[in-house]
């Protein structure tokens, strides 16, 4: 069975998901953002942590 049949057999059984985010010290649904928020949130950055080199960094500091 292909991915797409599968999903399509549990069709009823399929729940929305919701993205939290942490905005201003506290956490808020994407749903509830408005216009200018959502702009915001898709404009952002990520990063994956274990790409930074905290060693290098702290040698620096040193």
């Amino acid at each position: 069975m292909t991915d797409t049949e599968i999903l399509k057999n549990h069709e009823q059984e399929r729940q929305p998901v919701e993205c939290w985010t942490r905005v201003m010290g506290y956490f808020r649904p994407y749903s509830q953002f408005n216009k200018g928020k959502k702009s915001e949130f898709n404009e952002r950055q990520w990063f994956l942590e274990e790409k930074c080199n905290c060693a290098r960094t702290t040698e620096k500091a040193a």
